[in-house]
């Protein structure tokens, strides 16, 4: 199967190129490297990867990159952590908006002249921002209050757009939740705000690389955001990148929504601790904290059992598994200097 991959220099897509090409797929990417400069990927020169540097908001683009294609994974999107909800709300909006439209503008362009199947949107864990059930299945979003961010209204947005397009003409799609993607490769965002933690920058303010750059810089007491009690799914990308392909191949994703996510949530706090743990063993943990986000969800629990059920998904890597990879790969790239 031939597949466009918008946004694919960032930090999911890293991971869905290289498991879609390992299970034989062609894949074409588009990125306009925005958001870290230009970076490089272990599979720029592989045979079956062909990568085009533009912008996803060229909707003629698109459609000359999707001729041939029978699926296109609509990744390209400014995200960035809770920070980004607050420094760049109304580009938030703004800018996914245009993107999200001419990625369906071209898809609906392909679909109409036969060659393209299927539309798989990259959508949030924000989405359900405002949700009161829990664990959250898939259709909360549409049940409970609309997210308060500008980010998670827009993603819950583009479930909308792949219902217009499936309503007016036929495209269809599937609908894709990751929560939490933790793994290598993310650097610092070229357009993030300069905001500390303590004596510390944040690099992401994505909790896990910003703790372990933290603890590793020498932080201490270790600054947390909140209260520490706020509840997340740290989900490998390698089983996310696992979930997505299952979702574009499996015909019965067809016109449905997953939640893809490890089962097993952590808190903060116990993340914390066990990073500490990993960096400076035997050493008391100390916490002092940093007064929360407005957007700071404090319980992101999804249920996973339609994923389980219809194609057979389960994120199996666990937290210590996590950590035993970026740690390291977090400590380096402070040496280096990219974090």
């Amino acid at each position: 199967m031939k597949v466009l991959v918008t946004g694919s220099a960032g930090f999911i897509s890293g991971y869905l190129v290289a498991e879609l090409l390992e299970r034989g797929h062609e894949v074409v990417g588009i990125d306009n490297f925005s958001k870290y400069g230009r970076v490089t990927k272990s599979y720029d020169g592989h045979p079956r990867y062909r990568f085009v540097e533009g912008d996803a908001k060229d909707t003629g683009l698109l459609v000359e990159l999707l001729e041939g294609c029978e699926q296109v994974v609509a990744c390209a999107a400014m995200i960035g952590g809770i920070s980004y909800f607050h420094t760049k709300a109304y580009d938030l909006l703004a800018e996914n908006e245009r993107i999200v439209a001419s990625t369906f503008d071209a898809a609906i362009a392909a679909h109409r002249r036969g060659h393209l199947r299927k539309v798989n949107v990259l959508s949030s864990s924000m989405v359900f921002e405002s949700a009161t059930e829990f664990p959250t299945p898939e259709g909360a979003e549409r049940r409970s209050p609309p997210p308060l961010s500008t980010y998670g209204f827009q993603k819950l947005a583009c479930e909308y757009y792949a219902q217009g397009a499936w309503e007016q003409y036929r495209l269809p799609y599937t609908i894709i939740r990751p929560f939490n993607c933790v793994g290598i490769g993310e650097q610092r965002a070229l357009c993030d705000e300069t905001i500390k933690s303590g004596n510390v920058e944040l690099a992401m303010s994505h909790v896990v690389p910003d703790l372990v750059q933290k603890v590793v810089k020498g932080q201490d007491p270790l600054r947390v955001l909140g209260s520490g009690a706020q509840v997340r799914h740290y989900t490998y990308g390698g089983d996310l990148a696992r979930g997505i392909r299952l979702c574009m191949e499996h015909p019965a994703a067809t016109n449905e929504d997953f939640n893809l996510s490890t089962p097993v949530g952590h808190t903060v706090l116990e993340l914390a601790a066990r990073i500490w743990a990993i960096l400076r063993p035997g050493e008391p943990l100390r916490v002092e904290h940093d007064e929360p986000f407005r957007y700071d969800v404090q319980r992101r629990v999804p249920a996973v059992e339609k994923a389980r059920r219809v194609l057979g998904y389960e994120a199996a890597t666990s937290l210590d598994e996590i950590l035993a990879e970026v740690v390291p790969w977090v400590r380096e790239q402070v040496r280096l200097g990219t974090i």
